[in-house]
C-alpha cells in the first residue's frame, strides 16, 4: 500500500514538473513579454554607419537603448551576429503605456514580428526586414541597405528600400503611434527563439562601459555599432556620425529609391514633416510610417522578414 502511494506520488510530482517546464518554454517562445519598466523615456536613436558584414550568415542586429538600474539608459552598439539558419532577428523596443516605458525584448523566429515600428535603420524600417532572406539555407543580401563587401559574399542583390530620417526610439504617446497588424499579430505566436549567447554577452559588455551611458554621452555615444559582438576596439567599430542623415556608406549606391508610404499604418494627427533622401538611409519618413512599399521590376518582393516562401 505504502509502494503504490509513493509511486502515485513520484509519478504526480514528474508531471508537475514537466508542465512547469512547458510554462517556462512557453513564455520563452513569446519574446513579447516586458521585462524592465521605468519612468523616463530613451533618448532618439543616434545615426551611424554600418561595418561590413564579416562574412556568409551572419545577419545584422540593430543598436539599441538598454536599461540599468544604477546608470540609467546605456547604448548597446548595432553588431553582426552569425544566425541561426533559416532564423530572422526581431530587434526589440520601448513602449510606453500607462505611464511608463516597458522593454519589450527581441528575438529569433521564422519571420520579423512586431517591433514598435521603431525605424532601427539598415532594413528595418518600422516594419519587416528589407536587408535580406533565406533561400535554402543560405541567407541572400540586399546591398541596397546593407554593407557588404561581395569579396567576402557572393549571396547579394539589390532592391531599393524607401528612406527616411526620423530617431523616435519608442513606441506609444508622444513616440511611434502605430499597432501590430494581423500578420504581426499571427507572427507573435510563432515558436521564438532569445537572443544568442554572444548578444546576451554584446549587451553586458555595453553595460560595463561608462561611455555607452547617455548620462555619459548624451545620446551621442562614441562607438555606435561593431563588426562581431563585444569587439569594442578601434579596428571593429563605427562612431556616431555628426551630421543627421548621413550613415550606410559603402552600399549600391547605383540604384535610385522610390519613396511610397503605406497610408493604412498613418495617424494624420501625429504626421510629422518628411525627410528624403536619394539613398538608403537609417532612419524613417515618419512616426506613422508602417510599411517600406517598393518597386523592384527584377524580382518579387518578400513580405515581412525577408524569408523565401
Amino acid at each position: 500500500m505504502k509502494m503504490k502511494r509513493y509511486l502515485r506520488w513520484s509519478i504526480l510530482s514528474v508531471l508537475a514538473l514537466t508542465i512547469s517546464m512547458l510554462s517556462l518554454s512557453t513564455a520563452s517562445f513569446a519574446g513579447v513579454a516586458v521585462g524592465i519598466s521605468v519612468g523616463i523615456a530613451p533618448p532618439a536613436l543616434p545615426v551611424y554607419e554600418q561595418p561590413v558584414c564579416p562574412g556568409p550568415g551572419h545577419l545584422w542586429t540593430p543598436g539599441y537603448w538598454a536599461w540599468n538600474e544604477d546608470g540609467g539608459y546605456y547604448w548597446v552598439p548595432g553588431t553582426w551576429v552569425v544566425a541561426p539558419v533559416g532564423m530572422l532577428w526581431t530587434p526589440g523596443y520601448w513602449g510606453f503605456e500607462h505611464g511608463r516605458y516597458g522593454w519589450h525584448g527581441g528575438y529569433w523566429g521564422p519571420h520579423v514580428g512586431f517591433y514598435g515600428g521603431v525605424n532601427y535603420g539598415f532594413g528595418y524600417g518600422g516594419v519587416g526586414f528589407e536587408g535580406g532572406e533565406w533561400r535554402g539555407g543560405a541567407f541572400f543580401y540586399n546591398r541596397a541597405v546593407l554593407n557588404v563587401n561581395v569579396g567576402l559574399v557572393r549571396n547579394v542583390y539589390s532592391r531599393n528600400v524607401m528612406v527616411n530620417n526620423v530617431h523616435v526610439s519608442f513606441n506609444g504617446p508622444g513616440g511611434i503611434m502605430v499597432r501590430p497588424n494581423r500578420e504581426e499579430e499571427r507572427f507573435s505566436h510563432e515558436p521564438h527563439r532569445m537572443a544568442l549567447a554572444e548578444q546576451m554577452h554584446h549587451e553586458r559588455e555595453a553595460g560595463h562601459n561608462r561611455e555607452f551611458f547617455a548620462s555619459h554621452n548624451h545620446g551621442h555615444p562614441g562607438i555606435a555599432a561593431t563588426g562581431r559582438p563585444g569587439e569594442f576596439s578601434r579596428g571593429h567599430m563605427e562612431r556616431t556620425s555628426e551630421a543627421h542623415g548621413g550613415g550606410n556608406h559603402g552600399f549600391d549606391h547605383a540604384a535610385r529609391n522610390e519613396h511610397r508610404v503605406d497610408e493604412r499604418h498613418m495617424d494624420n494627427h501625429h504626421a510629422e514633416e518628411r525627410h528624403m533622401n536619394d539613398r538608403a538611409s537609417a532612419r524613417p519618413v515618419s512616426h506613422e510610417v508602417r510599411h517600406e512599399n517598393v518597386r523592384d521590376t527584377k524580382q518579387s518582393q518578400p513580405k515581412h522578414g525577408g524569408r523565401d516562401r
